[in-house]
This record gives C-alpha cells, structure tokens and sequence, in this order.
C-alpha cells in the first residue's frame, strides 16, 4: 500500500474512533431520516390477559344457564332420589339448575317439625328469610307465628316451607319458570313429611301445587284434594301473610280459614 494512503487511511480511523464511531454495520451507506419516514412494521395482535380470579369469573358469567326444561327435568331426577329430608336440602344445595341460587344468601330449606299434622307452604324467602336461612321470620312471619298461636299451635306442631327455596332479587315474585324448576323439590318434601292438612299461603302456592287457575280471594278457604305421592290428603288455600298485613281488613276471612284448619285437625 502507498505509504501516504495508509498513512491518510490510519489518520481517517483515528478521526472515527474519537467521534465514537468504533464499529462497522455495514458496506453501503444507510439514510436514516428515509428510514424513520417508513412506517413501523405491523405487529400481531396479542391477547388480552386478565387476573386469573377475573378470568374465571368472566368464563363463570359467559356459561349459558341450563335451558328452563333440562332444569326442571333435572330437578325432578334430583329430587326422586331423596330418600330423607335431610338427603333433599343436600340435594337442593348442589342443584344449580335455578338462576335465584346465584343472588341468594343462602338456600331456605324449612322450618318447624317435619313430623307435624299440618304443613303450610308459601311462595319465596324475603329479606330477613335469606339472611337467617328459615321461612317466615320476617314482619309476615311473625304475623303467621300469632295466626297459629290463636289455635293452638307452633313452630313445634307445623312444618314450614316454600316452593322457591331462594329469595328472588328484591323481592320481587319468582317467575313460572323459577317455580316450575323449584316444584319438584317441594313436592317431594311434602311427600316426605306426609302432613294430614296442607295449607297453601297465598294465591301462587296454591295455583301451583293445586293446580287451580282462580285467585285467592275465590278459592280461600275451600277445601281441595292434594296427592302426597303416598295418599290424598286435604289441601286449603288462605291468605299470606304478607297480603294481610297491607290489607287488614281481610284478616277476618283468614280467621276462618284457620278456626277451620283447627277443626279438621281435632276431627
């Protein structure tokens, strides 16, 4: 190599390694502000993630319910396989054929004594039932606590249910659907108490479980046939409590209903 050239070669590398040029990327040049006017290249879309205890509830609210008609199919599997009382509330608390488990405290199965003459059935747990886990323990409960007093009975003496065994959201009347899907439960525990007199609280008990398509105040105090599954037994509708406490005035009727209740028990 001629001398002046590598002498000019070595003074150019110098120059480079002081202004920090100290690596080789390439042989040809490269525009870098041409380079920076390119649009960057697209990348994939990623997934997003969540918390795993957000995921699982995500996949928890995405599952479809089971329709209306495998529910209540399943419910009347379930329930005929009840050989005790205390076999059907386990059965009913893994039962998640019916939406109203999901907003519930908790399942309000019975109160009272299962080897009791008389069984009264209501239509749903309210506030205070969800919170302490029994029928009838709110304001129309203790309405039906003093109606039964004034005959001569108690929790002790009467077994106390529902035909929906979880609150409904505020409130609120359960649907046919809701009471259709609960029904096999109910009547497989009136079967297991085998009461002589059945009485239904309110006009949806006693449309349900007798099937009859008059209101309440046509059907109260009449006496209907119910089939326990192991006989007929005599089955009455009255008012619910909770009627009577926004109209008292029809507390009269109800009255009767239960000096008649008290009657065909001594008979």
């Amino acid at each position: 190599m001629n001398p002046d050239r590598s002498s000019a070669a070595s003074d150019l590398l110098a120059f480079y390694i002081e202004a920090g040029a100290d690596a080789l990327v390439g042989e040809e040049p490269v525009d870098r502000f041409a380079a920076a006017a390119e649009p960057p290249p697209a990348r994939a879309a990623q997934p997003a993630t969540l918390p795993p205890d957000l995921e699982i509830k995500g996949r928890a609210a995405a599952a479809a319910p089971p329709a209306p008609d495998e529910a209540a199919m399943a419910a009347r599997e379930a329930a005929k396989t009840a050989k005790t009382l205390e076999e059907l509330r386990a059965i009913l608390d893994k039962f998640d054929g019916c939406a109203l488990k999901a907003t519930a405290t908790q399942l309000v199965f019975a109160d009272g004594n299962p080897k009791a003459r008389v069984m009264f059935v209501g239509e749903a747990p309210g506030r205070d039932e969800d919170i302490e886990g029994l029928p009838f323990v709110g304001r129309s409960g203790k309405l039906l606590d003093r109606m039964l007093a004034a005959i001569g009975l108690d929790r002790t003496s009467v077994y106390i249910a529902n035909i929906v065994p979880w609150r409904p959201p505020g409130n609120r009347t359960p649907t046919p659907q809701e009471s259709q899907i609960c029904l096999p439960f109910i009547l497989r525990q009136i079967e297991l108490v085998d009461p002589d007199i059945l009485v239904c609280l309110g006009g949806p008990s006693a449309q349900t479980l007798l099937g009859i398509k008059e209101g309440i105040t046509k059907t109260r105090g009449r006496w209907f046939t119910f089939n326990t599954g192991k006989r007929e037994i005599r089955a009455m509708p009255t008012f619910h409590p909770a009627f009577l406490l926004r109209s008292p005035l029809q507390k009269r009727f109800a009255w009767r209903d239960f000096l008649a209740i008290k009657k065909a028990l001594a008979g």
